[in-house]
């Protein structure tokens, strides 16, 4: 058998003919080249005898040459497995924890118990405890190292001249021990002897002994081997755990951090590291000069609520302003977003106090109000607080509403409405309160006051804007005619809760102002020519809510207000500088949190501007007095109890089971002129001499139930105590009213001219 093997090309004119006399097993190898000029000139193939092999012959020789080929191509291969081997990265982390355990857990640990019997045997652990404290400008706590130190001192003196005795001691202490060994194992021995009658039991207890130390010594010739052996084992193991648990190592050599640092637990080293980190100069180099690493700049970490709390006492030549100026890159370096770190200034010098949300718990919700799931609460102005939600530590955030003007403001669609309203309808729950409210958005968010509130403004439009100023220059009037009413001789204490539960015309009256950013930027003017709105003291919108500012408060004529994105326009200086009570949602920049809170809350750590549009709505900054702030701090950080339309329906539903039923009125006319109570007093008393307290209070509701109903025989009695007329008990002790004693109390105020 032969294989005819062809090179060379044919001709293209003979290309057909010659692959049509091919045999099968000829197989073209390559073409050959030749020195011919004329490329048109056809080559003859060259033919090679071979050996003409069968099918299987055939299909060994491809495997021959499949095999050849594997093996030129194999080095290859191994070469690129060697290489994904060598970089991959769990080879890469299995060497490294070799290295580790080989060269570096062992001698770190050495080193570290070298250091501990280093520091316990002398006082260098206090000198770097001194240069901490010093660093930091500490010097109470460096004075109280130096005391430590020398009390130190004394006690190692102390030791050292006890080890001086103690060869002696040891000598003489064994010398006795052997002595009243050997005299009691003989003594045992004469009893072992007396009582068994044989004079060789005498040495029975000492032979004993003997054989027992003997045995012991056995003992201690077969363990010695394995307790050699296993001695170094296991302090090299104790090295290496130390080691180990140090987490010292290069950074080539570093354990890889697998997962995100997001959420992981604060600890005192990720604090002094974040702040080391901070970027400031001064404070990298003291924690740097500091012997303890910056632990003694830091307080306690506390849990506080959803997070921890810790106070960071700064050194020397760093101020407060640049950390809090910091607070991004801070929260990036403490592993949280910027919205989960709160810093203020607490009541010590040179300190930040650090609030640390744990990782996520700020957009989980709170939970519903207690107005909504305590049907049986009731309110009460002068000694309770609006429970408005929690603060960060999950603690509750009860506001004291007493006498305070208030200003809500932020971003849009944030929760003001909401968060005003929840305190209003927790009044509510105040029999005594008086209500106004002028909502100058006009969607039904205040409808609910309905039948509770005197008057109930609603609509966006400058009619309603001139209602509502009309609204609050009759509550300018109603303050001046209080003001005037007050006896210096009689309320010495001022409009006292006895007054304002009277029918002496004292009660609380609050006028509220949703979207009052409408009545500032309103272009209507009155026929005096005189514009409702802007900031002029032309302004009747503007000057009449001052004039409540300045004097309401004393009688118990309150303004609150809610307003949009604050501006010098639409909310002047000195209105918002007027309210007792400032809050602030999410607002837009820096300058807007100013004007909605003061420069001082902002100073001291207060950012409305860094909460989360959309995200944390409800969430107030809330600066001023009335608010439950920690010693030092200038404002809090309150997310307040979401109450739904719902919600607020049934609770003013509650209100008006409660007070009863008015007519609410959204006429220019907000209320009516307050009772006369010795004229009610007197028609009530139907000519009649005398009558009980009791039957003039019946009368009293019949006559005016808006003013009178709900009204005690005993707060009748002090009402009409303030106003002149004591009442007596008559006989059987029932309180009695006399009708000449009414009729003088009417005369004597009328010649002095009182109303």
């Amino acid at each position: 058998m032969s294989t005819t093997t062809v090179t060379g090309s044919p001709s293209p004119d003979d290309n057909t003919s010659i692959q049509d006399a091919r045999p099968d097993n000829v197989r073209v190898l390559r073409p050959q080249v030749s020195d011919a000029t004329d490329p048109g000139k056809a080559l003859a193939p060259k033919i090679y005898d071979s050996e003409i092999v069968t099918p299987s012959e055939s299909a060994a020789v491809d495997l021959r040459m499949a095999a050849q080929q594997v093996a030129r191509r194999a080095p290859g291969q191994v070469v690129r497995v060697v290489r994904v081997v060598a970089t991959h990265d769990r080879t890469r982390r299995a060497g490294k924890a070799v290295a580790r355990s080989l060269f570096l857990y062992v001698p770190v640990g050495a080193s570290r118990v070298a250091v501990r019997v280093w520091e316990a045997k002398t006082n260098s652990r206090y000198e770097r405890m001194m240069r901490a404290a010093e660093a930091a400008g500490d010097l109470e706590r460096v004075a109280e190292w130096e005391q430590r130190a020398e009390l130190a001192r004394e006690r190692r003196h102390r030791r050292r001249m006890a080890m001086l005795q103690a060869p002696a001691v040891v000598v003489k202490a064994t010398v006795i021990s052997t002595l009243s060994l050997t005299v009691f194992l003989f003594a045992l021995g004469i009893v072992l002897a007396i009582a068994e009658g044989d004079i060789a039991a005498v040495l029975g207890p000492i032979t004993a002994a003997i054989q027992a130390v003997r045995f012991t010594a056995w003992l201690v010739s077969v363990l010695a081997m394995p307790v050699l052996i296993a001695a170094p084992c296991v302090g090299v193991g104790l090295l290496w755990n130390i080691g180990r648990k140090a987490e010292i190592a290069p950074k080539w050599l570093a354990k890889q951090n697998t997962g995100s640092d997001v959420g992981v637990p604060i600890t005192p080293s990720i604090v002094v590291t974040a702040l080391r980190d901070l970027g400031i100069a001064e404070l990298r180099k003291a924690i740097k000069d500091m012997g303890d690493a910056g632990a003694s700049l830091l307080g306690p970490i506390v849990i506080a609520g959803r997070g921890v709390e810790v106070d960071v006492t700064l050194p020397s030549g760093v101020a407060t302003d640049e950390v809090l100026a910091r607070r991004a890159k801070l929260a990036e370096n403490l592993n949280r977003h910027e919205h989960e770190l709160f810093m203020t200034k607490p009541q010590a010098a040179r300190t930040v106090r650090l609030w640390i949300a744990d990782s996520g718990a700020l957009d989980e919700p709170i939970g519903p109000s207690p107005l909504v799931i305590d049907e049986s609460m009731t309110a009460d102005m002068y000694t309770g607080r609006a429970p408005w939600g929690e603060d960060l530590r999950g603690e509750a955030a009860a506001i004291s509403l007493l006498q305070r003007h208030l200003l809500c403001t932020g971003l849009s669609n944030q929760g003001k409405t909401a968060a005003l309203r929840a305190l209003a309808l927790w009044l509510a729950l105040d029999r005594t309160v008086e209500f106004h409210i002028a909502d100058l958005k006009g969607i039904g968010d205040w409808h609910m006051f309905d039948e509770l509130a005197t008057t109930l403004i609603e609509g966006p439009t400058d009619e309603h804007v001139i209602l509502a100023t009309l609204m609050l220059e009759w509550g300018v009037a109603e303050m001046e005619r209080r003001l005037e009413a007050v006896d210096p001789e009689t309320h010495k204490n001022g409009v006292t809760r006895d007054l304002a539960r009277s029918a002496a015309g004292f009660h609380p009256i609050v006028l509220v102002v949703d979207e009052a950013q409408q009545a500032f930027m309103c272009p209507a003017i009155g026929e005096d020519k005189r514009p409702y709105g802007g900031s002029k003291n032309t302004s009747r919108y503007f000057m009449a809510a001052r004039k409540l500012h300045n004097q309401g408060r004393a009688v118990n004529v309150i303004l609150w207000q809610g307003t949009q994105n604050p501006t010098d326009q639409n909310l002047p200086k000195l209105v918002r500088e007027g309210a007792h009570i400032r809050a602030s949602l999410v607002v837009g920049t820096e300058a807007e949190a100013r004007m909605a809170l003061g420069d001082k809350a902002i100073n001291g750590g207060a950012a409305p501007h860094k909460l989360r549009q959309g995200l944390d709505k409800g969430t107030l900054v809330v600066a001023g007095d009335g608010v439950p702030l920690p010693a030092g701090q200038s404002s809090i950080t309150i997310r307040t109890h979401f109450i739904d339309g719902d919600g607020a329906t049934e609770i003013a539903d509650r209100a008006k089971q409660l007070r009863g039923r008015r007519h609410t009125s959204g006429s220019t006319e907000p209320a009516a002129p307050a009772r006369d109570l010795l004229a009610d007093v007197d028609e009530a008393m139907k000519e009649e001499t005398r009558v009980r307290t009791e039957v003039i209070r019946q009368r009293l509701a019949e006559l005016c139930p808006d003013a009178y109903e709900g009204m005690t025989a005993k707060e009748l009695s002090d009402a009409l105590g303030i106003v002149g007329v004591e009442p007596y008990k008559a006989h059987g002790g029932v309180m009695t009213v006399r009708l000449t004693d009414v009729r003088d109390a009417l005369t004597e105020r009328d010649e002095n001219g009182g109303e």
